[in-house]
C-alpha cells in the first residue's frame, strides 16, 4: 500500500509562486508514473501535470504548460509540482496520484492507482 500526502498549499497573490510537495510512503520501486491533478469549487477534477515512469518524461496541461513544472527526488521519495504566474484560476485542492510502472493514461484520474488527500491552493487578484 502506498501513501502520499501533499503539502505546500496555500494563500498567494495572482503573479506569486508556491512549490507542492508529495510524499510518498510504503513504494518500494522508483519506476512509477505520478500525476498532479485539482478540482476547484463546483468543478470536476482535471489533469494538471504527469511525470513518466522512467521519470524522463513530463506532460502538462495547456492552461499551465510554461508556468508549473513538475519533478521529482527519487533519494527523498517525493515528487514536487512548482507553480509560477499564479493566477486565480488556479485555485483549486490539488492532489498528487500515482500508478506503478507506465501509464498512457496519465491524465485519466482514473488510471491511477494511489491518491493524497489533497492540499489547498488559494490565488486572490
Amino acid at each position: 500500500q502506498v501513501q502520499l500526502v501533499e503539502s505546500g498549499g496555500g494563500l498567494v497573490q495572482a503573479g506569486g509562486s508556491l512549490r507542492l510537495s508529495c510524499a510518498a510512503s510504503g513504494r518500494t520501486s522508483t519506476s512509477y508514473t505520478m500525476g498532479w491533478f485539482r478540482q476547484a469549487p463546483g468543478k470536476e477534477r482535471e489533469f494538471v501535470a504527469a511525470l513518466s515512469w522512467s521519470g524522463r518524461n513530463t506532460y502538462y496541461a495547456d492552461s499551465v504548460k510554461g508556468r508549473f513544472t513538475i519533478s521529482r527526488d527519487n533519494a527523498k521519495n517525493t515528487v514536487y509540482l512548482q507553480m509560477n504566474s499564479l493566477k486565480p484560476e488556479d485555485t483549486a485542492v490539488y492532489y498528487c496520484a500515482t500508478k506503478p510502472g507506465y501509464n498512457s493514461n496519465y491524465y485519466r484520474g482514473f488510471s491511477y492507482d494511489y491518491w493524497g488527500q489533497g492540499t489547498q491552493v488559494t490565488v486572490s487578484s
